[in-house]
């Protein structure tokens, strides 16, 4: 007997967390240019921490649909917030550069009071980066300084892996083939059980562990002491990666209920997007999402699209909630 299929939650699951990278994306982008340096950082610090407390709220919240979507937001609030714009802050204070995709200069300026960066300027080839439009700045450069320096949290990525392969079972397929291959017949002495489960907390690991996993591969593959970002094993990644996708995505249709389908397509869209950020930056797809003034259009309907769905998800959750109580008031 053929195993029922649940296209609408896999469908709709799938865009919820889609569209959150491109919109995140964007969001760093809109706030950089509209905000002062100093207003920028005392929000995205606020904006992680907001992200934090979500995620903790949701550990304390009934249903596992509604804490799997109070660690999704709360995730990707926090990443932004304390992973992406924290890393963006550290690399403009000391000055760290865009690399180049090809030949020229790169200098930067640091004015310093009282031993304290104040101001930083970027210049390629004599030009500040500030009077390039994006589209120039994107032809020059490969990498934002930020992404840069994050290969060099490696070591504390590797932390997390050891935990994650001999401290817990998870539902992770990688890591549990991972522990049936190694572990063998010891598997249930040395991994016998699983940390305490938040579904919550769950979403929140998966998604950030998972984005910095991406961010470390990508950046590995993209430097060109090591591959190169146009190198055939770099493309093949990506292929491999839309490949595997699918596959993810075949899986996530078996799952009828919201909350796990919800976290196998954070694992499905993040696979995915190695693939679109590969070819993204070979020029054979368009990244109109960082660029989003001059692609209104585009932006608000994606944005429309997510609250849409956002808003269902929500919904279906309160009202999961209702019919419990009122099933256990008969």
């Amino acid at each position: 007997m053929e195993q029922k299929k649940y296209w609408g939650k896999t469908v709709a699951s799938f865009f919820l967390v889609l569209f959150t990278m491109p919109l995140g994306h964007a969001l760093m982008k809109i706030m950089e240019s509209t905000m002062s340096a100093t207003v920028l950082h005392y929000s995205a610090f606020a904006m992680g921490a907001v992200g934090l407390a979500m995620v903790i709220f949701g550990v304390f919240v009934k249903g596992d649909t509604k804490q799997t979507l109070w660690g999704l937001f709360g995730g990707l609030l926090f990443w932004t917030g304390w992973v992406e714009f924290l890393f963006a802050y550290y690399a403009a204070r000391y000055g760290v550069h865009y690399d180049l995709v090809g030949s020229g200069t790169v200098s930067t300026v640091t004015e310093y009071l009282n031993g304290i960066g104040v101001t930083n300027e970027i210049f390629i080839n004599g030009v500040n980066i500030k009077d390039m439009t994006v589209e120039q700045l994107k032809s020059l450069t490969g990498s934002r300084p930020e992404y840069l320096i994050m290969p060099a949290t490696f070591g504390i990525w590797m932390m997390f892996m050891v935990l994650y392969l001999f401290n817990t079972r998870s539902g992770c397929h990688a890591f549990n083939w991972l522990q049936k291959v190694l572990f063998r017949g010891r598997r249930e002495e040395i991994v016998p059980h699983s940390m305490s489960h938040h579904a919550s907390i769950t979403t929140f690991l998966e998604l950030n562990v998972m984005m910095w996993t991406l961010y470390l591969a990508l950046m590995f593959v993209y430097d060109p002491v090591f591959l190169g970002d146009s190198h055939p094993v770099t493309l093949a990644l990506a292929i491999i990666c839309l490949v595997g996708s699918v596959f993810m995505f075949r899986y996530q249709l078996k799952l009828g209920a919201w909350g796990a389908n919800i976290r196998m397509a954070i694992s499905t869209v993040v696979i995915f997007w190695t693939f679109i950020e590969v070819f993204s930056r070979n020029e054979l797809l368009k990244e109109f999402w960082v660029d989003p003034m001059n692609h209104k259009v585009e932006m608000i309907s994606i944005l429309v699209c997510f609250i849409a769905l956002a808003v269902f998800f929500i919904v279906k959750a309160a009202r999961k909630k209702t019919t419990s109580h009122a099933d256990g008031s008969m």
